[in-house]
């Protein structure tokens, strides 16, 4: 523990330092991306997958079509459902076992942007009101964390989404749903993206690497949908920002996210 703090202090004091002199220690701008990467399509028993790379930073994402009961308060609406595997070859942080409050964070913020822009009309999945639904689950499996997981898995769960095909079914007697083998597209309505700043001393920057995320004190990530809208906003870690800041950070997020959006729509088109 000793050497590995001391390291760290220095990394850190380095990094610190060299934000003064708005520097980063891989030489991007603070509002400046890694370099974007989504694979579509590449997971066959899924029905739908992608793979995003953010510089080292790698996520794979599947989603799987069951169906269902809906929730009672929903009869006629489908369900999404997230979930995130934080495997220690990714991270020496990670460690096998239950899902870490970390996996669950990042399932939950992804989710909330998928939800909340309304990317699937939610009542397109409903087979038959109260008794069928398609639940469609969305997993990330971390490959490697270098940073910014956030960021990384919306572009990956609205690519794999995009890419999703759900089998058409035959309605049969007594309500009893047939599954053929024919498949028909998921329609996405919006296209959602997130943007994370992260705080480390007086300075933000957006879409950290491992060692500017491992010596922030606060982060914020922000969704946007295609048309500017705000769908979601979620604080994370223990340090605070001032209003003027989470202004500052929004104007300079959205932005980023129209860059973020290019990518994505240049990897689905």
């Amino acid at each position: 523990m000793g050497n590995d703090y001391v390291v760290s202090e220095i990394e850190k004091e380095h990094i610190t330092s060299l934000l003064k002199q708005d520097k980063r220690i891989d030489g991007r701008a603070f509002d400046e991306v890694r370099e974007i990467k989504i694979e579509t399509d590449l997971v066959k028993k899924a029905e739908g997958s992608a793979i995003v790379t953010l510089g080292k930073t790698k996520i794979i994402v599947g989603i799987k079509a069951v169906l269902g009961t809906p929730f009672s308060d929903t009869p006629d609406s489908g369900v999404i459902t997230t979930s995130a595997e934080l495997s220690p070859i990714a991270s020496p942080f990670f460690e096998s076992g239950p899902p870490s409050a970390s996996a669950i964070e990042l399932a939950r913020v992804t989710d909330r942007a998928i939800r909340e822009s309304h990317c699937i009309d939610l009542s397109k999945l409903c087979v038959i009101p109260k008794k069928s639904v398609w639940i469609l689950f969305i997993d990330f499996y971390i490959l490697d964390d270098n940073g910014n997981l956030f960021d990384a898995a919306v572009l990956g769960a609205v690519a794999a989404l995009a890419t999703t095909k759900i089998p058409k079914v035959k309605i049969l007697e007594d309500d009893e749903v047939e599954i053929l083998e024919e498949t028909e597209p998921l329609k996405i309505g919006h296209y959602p993206v997130s943007v994370t700043a992260f705080k480390i001393g007086k300075h933000n920057i957006i879409d950290a690497n491992f060692k500017e995320e491992r010596i922030s004190e606060a982060r914020i990530t922000v969704g946007f949908d295609e048309e500017n809208h705000i769908v979601s906003l979620q604080k994370g870690k223990i340090g605070v920002f001032k209003p003027d800041e989470v202004i500052s950070i929004i104007k300079n997020s959205l932005n980023v996210s129209k860059n973020l959006r290019k990518e994505l729509m240049k990897a689905l088109s």
